[in-house]
């Protein structure tokens, strides 16, 4: 394999990495899961607005997280890695035909806001007595906070890292 070809594979596993570390910090405090999410590795969900070849990264540090870490269980990781994947995908899809990137950042934070009614319905399956609406607006508030936060981050990081050309 050559290494244009064994890059992609590096850098995502450094991203799915990167996603589960950024996640202990809030999982630390009870903020990782559950119906008030504070994920600072959400953040990186914008990669894929930089290049669609982060998507698989992204995914898998959802998918292990949800995994391992704090409210583990099979549920979370289909819940979490299907509304990770469909946000992703219809990011890279959309994105292209917007002009700018803060655009195509805006498109992912509410794609990913939105799309947190997965996540809520999840809760709802696990946990008795939960209310769909109440859960649905903290997990969707929560998302659009972090995700709002991070984009400035994430589009200066650019500048300097310039996303696009690492992983091609």
């Amino acid at each position: 394999m050559t290494q244009s070809k064994i890059r992609p594979w590096i850098i995502n596993a450094l991203i799915a990495a990167i996603y589960i570390v950024l996640s202990m910090g809030p999982a630390a405090f009870n903020l990782a899961s559950g119906a008030i999410q504070f994920r600072v590795s959400e953040g990186l969900n914008h990669l894929a607005v930089f290049n669609r070849k982060y998507i698989w990264g992204i995914v898998a540090g959802v998918i292990l997280f949800d995994a391992f870490g704090p409210g583990a269980s099979l549920l979370n990781v289909l819940f979490g890695g299907a509304q990770s994947l469909m946000a992703l995908l219809i990011v890279t899809w959309i994105g292209p035909k917007l002009k700018t990137v803060w655009q195509r950042m805006l498109l992912n934070i509410v794609l990913f806001t939105v799309s947190m009614f997965m996540i809520a319905w999840m809760l709802v399956l696990v946990s008795s007595g939960v209310a769909f609406w109440p859960t649905y607006f903290t997990t969707a508030l929560s998302e659009l906070i972090i995700m709002s936060i991070t984009a400035p981050i994430m589009y200066g990081l650019n500048k300097v890292l310039h996303f696009s050309d690492r992983i091609s």
